[in-house]
């Protein structure tokens, strides 16, 4: 049963406001577009390994992103169609998958051949857990019952997200140690190849968060972590993929408006987002920053969101725009 506001404790209610990003009296900005920084931030050594391990580079693994979506014109179809359910501009979803396939994976020649992935992933037998304690197990300890208090799955899963950080990490509770590594990576990586897949890069845990949206929106069946074969069938299928591309960067969109900040102009900061996650605490410490003397009065693009900025006029050519 769900907690009514009226029993919440007045701490945990004050958490409720931030992190679900009510904000009051603030006149709305509309953020700019182009890069804040002349030069691209530094690139996490990440994914220079990863280039080098497949003897490659940036360029060369952007330039194949690019035309992949220049040739598949069925792709850019799909691309187009969701922005238009999620009323976003269709570069928005464009620049997520540039990001993610010239400083992540590399694209495959064929979109396709994701089809046949996501059906060997949605019939393997696996689930969700960290020292053999299942997530749906783990979130019922006490520390989670105020996120209970909430509705919504982006709300609940990124508050359960935020209490693995302020009560577990790094910690030790009854002589359990809980290594530093974040919710997502201890407990949504069945599969050691690594913690995003498909198309679109998408982590379970994202999936998670946005399933009311993509339901309410597109009408696909709500996501479960008990059912984490039908979460791998739905971000590996291109076709599904898509979609919760348009509904993650929608749904960052919503909750930086709701701090007082219009991002739907810069592509460059949505696909930063895209790549970082974790937008209500982001777009919470952005108002609070904004608001104190002297702070950072805008949003700032990262290395992924930058290079998006930095090659707009090409990416809006290939959406004929």
């Amino acid at each position: 049963m769900r907690t009514s506001l009226s029993r919440i404790p007045a701490l945990s209610l004050l958490l409720i406001l931030t992190l679900t990003g009510a904000s009051f009296g603030h006149d709305l900005v509309r953020v700019p577009p182009g890069n804040r920084n002349s030069t691209q931030p530094p690139i996490p050594n990440t994914s220079a390994l990863r280039a080098k391990a497949f003897n490659t580079s940036y360029e060369e693994k952007y330039q194949k992103i690019v035309g992949v979506l220049r040739e598949d014109k069925e792709l850019i179809a799909s691309i187009k169609k969701a922005a238009q359910a999620y009323r976003i501009d269709p570069i928005h979803i464009v620049g997520a998958l540039v990001g993610e396939h010239t400083y992540n994976i590399t694209i495959v020649n064929r979109v396709k051949s994701y089809y046949v992935k996501a059906l060997a992933y949605s019939q393997a037998d696996f689930k969700f857990s960290y020292k053999d304690v299942s997530v749906q197990s783990f979130i019922k300890k006490p520390e989670f019952a105020h996120c209970d208090a909430f509705t919504g799955s982006a709300e609940l899963w990124e508050c359960r997200d935020e209490t693995w950080d302020k009560s577990f990490r790094g910690k030790v509770i009854d002589g359990v140690t809980y290594e530093n590594m974040t919710f997502q990576r201890a407990f949504f990586q069945p599969f050691f190849a690594g913690q995003t897949f498909g198309l679109g890069q998408i982590s379970p845990l994202t999936a998670l968060e946005v399933t009311d949206l993509v339901h309410a929106t597109s009408g696909l069946p709500k996501l479960s972590a008990e059912d984490p074969q039908a979460i791998y069938r739905d971000i590996m299928d291109p076709d599904r993929s898509v979609i919760y591309i348009a509904a993650i960067v929608k749904d960052a969109m919503d909750v930086y408006r709701a701090q007082g900040f219009d991002i739907s102009e810069n592509p460059g900061l949505t696909a930063t987002l895209y790549n970082v996650g974790q937008p209500r605490r982001r777009a919470l410490a952005l108002r609070q920053a904004s608001d104190a003397s002297g702070g950072k009065k805008l949003p700032e693009e990262n290395y992924y969101g930058w290079l998006v900025n930095d090659r707009l006029s090409e990416l809006n050519s290939l959406l004929g725009q």
